[in-house]
């Protein structure tokens, strides 16, 4: 028998879970129809997305909660620990978004309070693009405080290219007016934080790299966390071998190793199959060296041309004349992201930026 597939995301907003919600509600809203709302929330609900879902089911509680917007949200803090799972607490924070753009100060102490139940990243998006200045102000004092929920809002909510979400046209076009954000976060002690940090920096890379490079360049980078962020948030112009870039990381100089035949195994396969590959790195120097090691494969397409990719695999200091063995597994099979087709697939391994090796497979 077949293995049954996983649900689809959506289902997080099935019908189960809409009655969870309407019992919620009704336990600290004792006049709320559920009845109403249930039909209201499954009418065409199976042809809706994630997404979509979200805001309908938001859509219909402002159906049945008070008009009073203050009202409304005092009921929606006390149904906030209720619910059983982060994300459909998303309705709360959207709640804000959908019905409070002309409350500023309730409807960011509102977000405040819902994100650490879930996230408040994307409600906060539509007042920074109402009215930048007064969201970034209130997002840079949110970057000092205590809790590390509320300081990742400061930088995940303001990030220029959002998953999920709409894009950030005027910090696409200039991202100055977040400097202040990151840099009060680029030592925070949560690696939550750190990491939207890093993912905010990677964003910005994609309209401005000198920008995010200069920025880096003015940081402690001899500070583990400062470190850290600048690695990951340099990922996409390291991957692609900016020399800049590697240099902020220590890793900026041509590579001074001799690589051992790349041994990629078995030369056959079958779309599920694993692909290993393996090399030995040997200094070719008397001094330690900072390595990025990143390998590229050029994935087949339907067309018979092909599109490349590349991955991480190591970041390690080589020590004088020392040998390392370098290996990798990864299972070739099929994602909404990216169809495999049949034929020769060529595997380049990356160091510092250069190709030093290569191999393939054959996809059958």
């Amino acid at each position: 028998m077949a293995e049954s597939s996983a649900p689809a995301l959506k289902e997080i907003f099935n019908h189960a879970r809409l009655r969870h919600i309407a019992a919620q509600v009704v336990s600290v809203h004792a006049a709320f129809d559920s009845q109403r709302f249930l039909a209201a929330c499954a009418d065409g609900l199976e042809g809706l997305s994630l997404m979509a879902r979200l805001r309908r089911v938001t859509a219909c509680l402002h159906q049945g909660l008070p008009a009073d917007y203050p009202q409304a949200l005092s009921i929606l803090r006390r149904l906030a620990p209720r619910l059983d799972n982060r994300f459909v607490t998303l309705i709360l924070p959207e709640y804000v978004a959908m019905y409070g753009l002309d409350d500023f100060d309730l409807s960011m102490e509102a977000l405040r309070y819902f994100t650490p139940f879930g996230s408040s990243e994307f409600a906060v998006r539509p007042f920074l693009r109402h009215d930048q200045a007064r969201g970034l102000a209130q997002m840079t004092a949110w970057a000092a405080d205590d809790n590390e929920h509320i300081r990742r809002l400061a930088s995940e909510g303001s990030r220029p290219r959002l998953p999920w979400s709409f894009r950030l046209d005027a910090l696409c076009a200039d991202p100055s007016p977040v400097a202040p954000i990151l840099t009060r976060l680029r030592e925070d002690p949560s690696l939550y934080v750190r990491k939207s940090v890093a993912n905010h920096l990677n964003d910005i890379t994609k309209d401005h790299p000198d920008w995010v490079m200069d920025l880096l360049a003015g940081w402690p980078l001899d500070r583990p966390s400062c470190a850290w962020i600048a690695r990951h948030g340099l990922r996409t112009l390291i991957k692609q071998g900016d020399r800049r870039a590697l240099g902020l990381i220590g890793a900026g100089h041509v590579a001074q190793v001799s690589v051992g035949e790349l041994r990629v195994t078995p030369a056959e396969i079958r779309l599920g199959d694993t692909v290993r590959l393996a090399f030995q790195l040997r200094s070719t120097v008397a001094v330690p060296q900072r390595l990025v090691i990143d390998y590229r494969v050029h994935y087949v397409k339907k067309s018979g041309g092909t599109s490349v990719k590349v991955f991480k695999l190591k970041t390690l200091t080589l020590p004088a004349q020392g040998m390392m063995e370098i290996s990798r597994a990864q299972i070739i099979r099929d994602f909404t992201t990216r169809i495999h087709y049949p034929g020769r697939h060529v595997v380049e391994i990356l160091i510092n930026g250069e190709c030093l090796a290569q191999g393939s497979f054959i996809l059958s």
